[in-house]
């Protein structure tokens, strides 16, 4: 079985994400997620370039199957690499790999570094060839290869001829820019794994055209046994390879070998959660392999063959990759929809039990009023519990009445402030609670309120966190009239995160509805005391 070569560029290229800062504490934990996983090289960073990878080099955590490398660049012209301080700082960082980049189109060894294609060549000899004297392995990033190979091939091949014969490792082709696509990488990989072996080629592919997972996996088929990328895809601009993808199309699709287990690609899913949940992202639902929407099937003519064989609509077992399979309920619900969202509910009915035809009807009846439970999945297991009476909540609180009222005033020094403030009163057993507070807008003040009179009396409600929270019109042509829909998405302190639909002309009372069925079904699923709950 072949083996390819997992290089992870996380920690530098993800950095350079929109709306990504990583501290030196995430790039630790992000480097013993990605030795979890089974990766072979980890790129920590550029020595010094910033405070959060100076104090990951300052302090590398020990790992059990990767190893690091340390980037940095070719010397600069003028200097000899024993003597660049730049060289001297990614070799002091003391990892056993170091990735050096060069330049090899001529465009930019003429415009950027202002030098003679003679010379940039020289600079790639005496950085290689010194790293190496120096006990380093070697991975060579040939930049913006593919676009110096269409300007000028044979400057290109010699670029990569020339770290080869200086002792480096790796060959790495780069799609700097992200332009290149599959046909042109078969092609060009396929020349260099001819000319120089293809076990010392590796390919690093940005997405900017959406083909970063298709460039790597040509490049493979092309000979190539190195495969640089990201975990979920991060990168600047449009993002770098996805690893998360690409390592169960390798070894499910192609049979290649890499260095992660069965095992841990039983916990891709989690861990490209993870990853999100660090960095504060929602995680995408339509990611392949691990996103919430990978393996789920709504309604018609899918759900019934579903039911016979899944295979006809699934492309992998879910499980391979630690997801699974969900039944969307919505309003093409049917017969065999229900009984599969139903059997993952571990609730079974029998095909013609009267309620299992009255609940379809009340699914439908409430998605024409505007609910969506193929988003809401925790709304939904609520109502079916209700309708059939199984394992139904109880009423671990009732609402007796709230208020939400905006101010907009003008501040001291003259600046305009909105404040919010909801005065929410329920009842929790024989007691009545009423309690205020305020919050950054309506909805988080009615929430803020809600937790403050339950969480004493319900500590189940103390992780829960209010992650997202979206509005949608239904009817626009009704202006301010319209009759809106609310989603929300809760997660409590495990990372379980749950989601719950509220409809109504009052956005308010809508995202009431979304938020007392998120607070109830936390208490449901933790098996909340009942002893305190309505009468």
């Amino acid at each position: 079985m072949t083996r390819i070569h997992l290089y992870d560029t996380t920690l530098r290229d993800g950095a350079q994400t929109r709306g990504v800062d990583f501290s030196g504490a995430d790039k630790r934990a992000l480097a013993l997620m990605l030795d979890r996983l089974g990766v072979d090289t980890i790129e920590a960073g550029w020595p010094g370039a910033n405070p959060a990878d100076t104090a990951l080099y300052a302090d590398l955590p020990k790992l059990r199957h990767a190893r690091f490398a340390a980037f940095g660049m070719t010397r600069k012209a003028g200097l000899r690499a024993a003597a660049d301080p730049g060289l001297a700082a990614v070799l002091s960082a003391g990892t056993p790999a170091v990735c050096l980049v060069g330049k090899s189109w001529d465009f930019h060894v003429t415009s950027a570094l202002g030098v003679s294609l003679n010379e940039a060549i020289d600079m790639i000899a005496d950085t290689v060839s010194y790293a190496v004297e120096q006990g380093r392995e070697v991975v060579f990033d040939a930049e913006h290869l593919f676009d110096g190979w269409k300007a000028n091939a044979p400057f290109a091949r010699d670029c990569l001829r020339t770290a080869a014969e200086a002792g480096a490792r790796w060959l790495v082709l780069c799609d700097t820019n992200g332009g290149t696509l599959p046909h042109e990488v078969d092609r060009i990989v396929g020349t260099m794994a001819d000319l120089l072996g293809g076990d010392r080629i590796g390919i690093h592919a940005h997405d900017d055209t959406g083909n970063a997972a298709a460039n790597s996996l040509a490049a493979v088929r092309a000979g190539a046994r190195m495969i640089q990328g990201t975990l979920n895809g991060l990168g600047e601009r449009c993002g770098n390879a996805n690893l998360i993808s690409l390592i169960p199309t390798l070894a499910l699709k192609l049979g290649y070998e890499t260095g992660v287990t069965a095992e841990a690609m039983g916990e891709l899913t989690a861990l490209s959660r993870q990853v999100d949940d660090r960095l504060n992202r929602a995680p995408d639902p339509r990611a392949p392999y691990v996103g919430a929407a990978a393996f789920a099937h709504k309604g018609g003519l899918h759900v019934s063959a579903v039911a016979k064989d899944a295979r006809s609509y699934e492309h992998v077992e879910p499980s391979l990759v630690g997801n699974e399979r969900h039944i969307v309920v919505s309003d093409q619900a049917g017969r065999a929809t229900l009984m599969m969202r139903l059997a993952e509910l571990d609730l079974r009915l029998a095909a013609d039990d009267p309620k299992l035809a009255a609940l379809v009807a009340q699914v439908k009846e409430r998605e024409a009023a505007g609910f969506a439970y193929d988003g809401a999945g925790a709304s939904f297991e609520l109502l079916v519990r209700r309708a059939l009476d199984i394992g139904a909540p109880p009423a671990f609180f009732r609402l007796a009445g709230f208020r939400v009222v905006d101010e907009r005033r003008r501040a001291a020094d003259g600046s305009i402030e909105t404040l919010s403030e909801a005065q929410v009163e329920v009842e929790i057993g024989n007691r009545p609670v009423m309690v205020v507070a305020q919050g950054n807008g309506p909805v988080d003040a009615l929430d803020t309120a809600m937790r403050r009179a339950l969480e004493p009396i319900f500590p189940a409600l103390a992780g829960v966190r209010l992650t997202d929270y979206k509005v949608r019109i239904l009817t626009p042509e009704a202006g301010t009239k319209a009759v809106t829909r609310v989603l929300i998405e809760s997660r409590d302190g495990s990372g379980e995160r749950w989601s719950t639909v509220g409809v109504g002309a009052n956005v308010i009372d809508a995202s009431y509805q979304a938020l007392e069925d998120a607070l109830i079904y936390r208490l449901m699923v933790q098996g909340a005391e009942t002893d305190r709950a309505v009468a």
